[in-house]
């Protein structure tokens, strides 16, 4: 009797766990959104189990369908199953991101080889293959749409590049495979953002800091104070090494924050990364191999507008040839410049930022101290969003009843002209212990059209880490902070203006290479006057950027452009070396890095340093053998913002045809046809060697 009543107990706890559980439950919240203050830790793994479950069931019936196997019943019908599964997982993963904590990482250590063992099971479901073939081989009689044959034929690819066709043995070596990777990749960043958050320095004596600048200090001080101590406390994270590197007159400091952050997850670290990359990059040779593919580039760049390793190098060494004469002049300028300064030594890779920006300074007269004050955050937030509505006819209201996952987010509703809803955005500005460095847009749901043709439209978020306001200031943005916010909203806008069928073919979902382009296109906007005159005003007087500040800006952005050319090259290189291997890899992480980055490294390389073992784009971010995507973007938004520059950057005509072709569109068609159709030509560099003075 008292079992019983015991398992009753347990089954009325499990009951009313599922009620509370906002996993199982129709939002009632402003357009659906996710009730954030109702979400536990607690309710993600019973989400994640009943997700899988539910989805396996989905996928079971359309496997065991006894009709014969059409468009609708087996390909649409795949597209919309795992509705639970895939609410749950983009709900943690977006916030394992932006505000996680041990327990999140728990979870993802657990659901991630679950995920991976419950998707490749899919993926080597030999029924469910044998439909989905079916269909494809009489894709020609279909009479299919457009956005229908991309469906069919990228479901089809879907299985045959995750092993569909592979004889019975070699799919549990696939299987074993996936779930080993998704282990390896989870780890990779979780060690990053370990490594990063157990660093800091306290600096007690105010003189080591000469150079920095006041807000600077302000925020360090009360870091310290947070923290309960006397002082400045420093970290590794962007808001402070950057302008470190950048003002700090103290060599020392420079090179100490320098080594600590250029030495992260190497083997004299708990968080080892280098075995990790070992691991990585074998088995993804391991399982390119095991389909067919003499490297993981091949296999990865056969859906890249890419299409095969040549076309990356081709496009890495042209550049390379084009900007590394103009590299080494800057370097010159810049040694020879700190040299008439009394740096009577060589410039290190701790020097380099240092210098650069008194240089530019002098040359220029504009840096980001002279800038700031006109970059104020609620400022530039009216300037990015007033730039859609010019751009797009979006408009911005806050929505203070959708609820958010921090007390920083905030969260606004879109609409258009007509006041007809577009999308929900978020945005989460500030850097905090449960965010990882850098700045991502990723969503919360995408959008799509149901089975009725309803359009269910997405919720968007952009997150980053800029400067926080102090007691005394508001948070005042560097010039590279709103480059970065204008980044990152550029990818917004592909989201939230995507109006396709189906969410995998929807918003940012397109070819690794393509997606950086409406986002890489934003950022042409900020050294253009028209737009800064919208919205730089200074944060005490009101007065608008001047005019002659504008045109130092015009002058000054392409100082050194050639140089950060380089370093991405140089990114896109290493890239490519580790997805390029064609035997196991067991050798010196740290010495492959530097071979594979020499050709277009100026600076002296400094020992036991490395970037791969923090390069989580690669190791756990799905860029790998992508990170060229950047300049490969590159060369698409100089070419596509050149048709803005010769009609107008305003121009009404010219961006509804980049609204409707490249924003609107997703993934629905091949990414070329979609440019061409903006453009009418394919794209050169040209426009590109011009925007940056090379040409």
């Amino acid at each position: 009797m008292k079992k019983l009543n015991f398992l009753i107990m347990l089954t009325l706890a499990s009951t009313m766990m599922t009620a509370q559980n906002p996993f199982f439950k129709q939002a009632k919240t402003p357009h659906e959104t996710f009730p954030f203050n109702e979400l536990k830790d607690e309710y993600y793994m019973p989400a994640f189990e009943e997700g899988i479950k539910q989805h396996q069931a989905e996928i079971n019936k359309i496997a065991n369908n006894k009709q014969l196997p059409t468009f609708e019943n087996t390909i649409v019908a795949m597209e919309r199953s795992g509705a639970l599964l895939n609410k749950v997982a983009t709900v943690f993963f977006a916030l394992n991101g932006a505000e996680t904590n041990d327990e999140m990482q728990e979870i993802a250590q657990k659901v991630s080889p679950l995920l991976t063992e419950h998707s490749t099971a899919i993926n080597l479901n030999e029924k469910l293959f044998a439909r989905v073939k079916a269909v494809y081989d009489q894709r020609e009689k279909l009479n299919l749409s457009v956005e229908d044959a991309k469906l069919l034929e990228d479901t089809y690819e879907g299985f045959a590049s995750n092993g569909a066709n592979l004889p019975a043995d070699k799919k549990e070596i696939f299987k074993q495979i996936s779930k080993d990777l998704s282990l390896a990749s989870v780890q990779f960043g979780q060690n990053v953002l370990k490594e990063t958050n157990g660093y800091s320095l306290l600096i007690t004596d105010k003189n080591v800091l000469a150079g920095m600048p006041d807000d600077f200090m302000e925020m360090t001080a009360s870091k310290a104070k947070e923290a309960g101590k006397d002082g400045w406390l420093l970290n590794l994270r962007s808001t402070c090494y950057g302008p470190i590197m950048t003002y700090a007159n103290n060599r020392d400091l420079r090179r100490e924050l320098w080594m600590a952050y250029n030495t992260q997850c190497l083997p004299n670290s708990q968080y080892d990364n280098t075995q990790l990359i070992q691991r990585i990059i074998n088995l993804q040779l391991q399982k390119a191999n095991l389909l067919g593919y003499e490297t993981y580039a091949d296999y990865a760049l056969r859906h890249r507008m890419a299409e095969k390793p040549g076309n990356v190098y081709k496009l890495l060494n042209d550049l390379m040839e084009a900007y590394k004469p103009a590299a080494q002049k800057e370097l010159k300028d810049v040694q020879d410049y700190a040299s008439a300064h009394g740096a009577y030594f060589t410039i290190q890779p701790w020097d380099f930022g240092y210098y650069s920006e008194k240089l530019k300074t002098e040359r220029f007269d504009v840096n980001d101290e002279i800038l700031k004050p006109y970059f104020e955050l609620e400022n530039v937030k009216k300037g990015v969003f007033g730039l859609a509505t010019k751009l797009y006819g979006l408009h911005f209201t806050k929505n203070e009843k959708i609820q958010v996952y921090h007390p920083e987010v905030e969260a606004f509703d879109v609409t258009d002209n007509k006041g007809k809803f577009i999308a929900v955005l978020y945005t989460d500005f500030h850097p905090r212990e449960g965010k990882r460095s850098g700045a991502w847009m990723t969503e919360y749901k995408s959008q799509y059209k149901n089975a009725k043709g309803k359009d269910s439209r997405p919720h968007i978020t952009i997150v980053m880490n800029f400067t926080r306001p102090t007691e005394t200031k508001p948070a005042l943005l560097e010039f590279d902070e709103v480059n970065t916010f204008l980044h990152e909203f550029g990818h917004a806008l592909h989201g939230m203006l995507a109006d396709g069928t189906y969410a995998s073919l929807s918003g940012t979902n397109v070819y690794r290479d393509f997606v950086e382009l409406p986002s890489q296109f934003m950022e042409n906007f900020l050294t253009e006057k028209e737009f800064l005159d919208g919205f730089a005003v200074h944060y005490q007087t009101g007065e608008k950027i001047p005019a002659e500040l504008i045109q130092k800006i015009i002058d000054a952005s392409n100082f050194n452009v050639a140089y950060a050319c380089l370093r991405q090259l140089a990114f896109g290189y290493e890239d490519m070396a580790f997805y390029t291997i064609t035997e196991p890899f067991s050798g010196d992480v740290i010495a492959f890095e530097k071979a594979a980055t020499a050709p277009v490294s100026l600076l002296p390389s400094i020992p036991e340093t490395a970037r791969s073992t923090t390069f989580s784009h690669i190791f756990s971010g799905g860029y790998a053998a992508g990170y060229y995507s950047y300049k490969w973007a590159e060369v698409l938004d100089a070419d596509a913002f050149s048709v803005f520059k010769a009609n107008g950057i305003y121009d009404a005509k010219t961006a509804k045809s980049f609204k409707e072709n490249i924003l609107m569109k997703g993934g629905s068609e091949h990414p070329m046809v979609l440019y061409k159709r903006f453009r009418g030509q394919e794209p050169t560099i040209d426009a590109l060697l011009k925007r940056t003075g090379i040409k």
